[in-house]
C-alpha cells in the first residue's frame, strides 16, 4: 500500500475533514511525483488524436455550471496568456495518466441526487464522492497544480455510448484533443471514445462553444 492508498483508506478514527485533507495531499503529491517520471515513448506514440475537434459556434452553459462559477470563479476564467495547447511529451503523458487513474480509483461515483439531494450540481468531490463532472473538475485542479495550463483543459459535455449525458475533461494538445474520463482509465483521442460531443467551455463562464464532427465507433478493445 503506497502513500496514496493509505491516505484514501477510511481509518475509523479519521473525521471527514481529516480524510478530505489526506486525500488532497496524497493526490497532489502523486501528481508532482509523476513529473519526475516518464511514460515510454512507445506508449505515447500508440495514441494519436487525429487532429482537434471542430468548434461550430457558441453554446450556453448549464445553470449548475454558472452556480459553480459563482462559488469558484478561478475555475471559470481562461488566462489567454497561457498556451492554448499543451506540448505533449512522455513527461506530460505520465502526469495525465497518473491523475486520471488515481482520481478514478479514489472517488466513488454517485449521482447528484444521492450525493447532494439535487438533480444537478457541479463541485469538487472533496468527501470522496462525486459524479462525472465533479471527478473531472478534481482532475483538472490537480493537473493545474502539477503545472499544466488551465487554458488547455476544458470541461466538455457529451452523449455517451449508452445515449446518456456525460461530462469529460478534454485536454488540448499539439497532437490533438484527448479525453480524460471516469468511465475508463485509458486516455483516448476524442475520435476513439464513441461519444457524441455536444459542447465545451469557451473563454469565460458563460461562453461555451458547440462542437462538431462525429467520433469513430468505440471498439470493444477500448471500452
Amino acid at each position: 500500500m503506497d502513500h496514496v492508498d493509505q491516505a484514501l483508506s477510511t481509518h475509523p478514527n479519521w473525521s471527514i475533514g481529516t480524510r478530505r485533507s489526506a486525500l488532497k495531499a496524497a493526490m497532489i503529491g502523486t501528481v508532482l511525483a509523476a513529473l519526475t517520471g516518464a511514460a515510454s515513448a512507445e506508449s505515447l506514440l500508440r495514441v494519436r488524436a487525429n487532429g482537434p475537434i471542430q468548434v461550430v459556434g457558441p453554446a450556453g452553459p448549464t445553470h449548475a455550471w454558472i452556480k459553480f462559477c459563482e462559488s469558484h470563479p478561478h475555475e471559470c476564467r481562461v488566462d489567454l496568456s497561457q498556451p492554448a495547447r499543451i506540448a505533449l511529451n512522455p513527461q506530460v503523458w505520465a502526469v495525465l495518466t497518473q491523475v486520471n487513474e488515481r482520481v478514478n480509483s479514489s472517488i466513488l461515483a454517485v449521482t447528484d441526487q444521492d450525493h447532494w439531494g439535487v438533480i444537478d450540481r457541479w463541485d469538487y468531490p472533496d468527501d470522496g464522492l462525486g459524479d462525472c463532472e465533479d471527478i473531472q473538475l478534481l482532475k483538472r485542479k490537480l493537473l493545474v497544480q502539477a503545472g499544466l495550463p488551465h487554458r488547455a483543459m476544458r470541461m466538455t459535455a457529451v452523449i455517451d455510448d449508452q445515449g446518456q449525458g456525460h461530462a469529460v475533461l478534454m485536454v488540448l494538445t499539439d497532437q490533438g484533443d484527448f479525453i480524460l474520463d471516469n468511465k475508463r482509465n485509458a486516455i483516448l483521442p476524442w475520435r476513439r471514445t464513441g461519444y457524441t460531443f455536444i459542447k465545451r467551455e469557451g473563454t469565460s463562464s458563460r461562453s461555451w462553444v458547440a462542437l462538431g464532427d462525429q467520433p469513430a465507433p468505440l471498439s470493444t478493445a477500448t471500452r
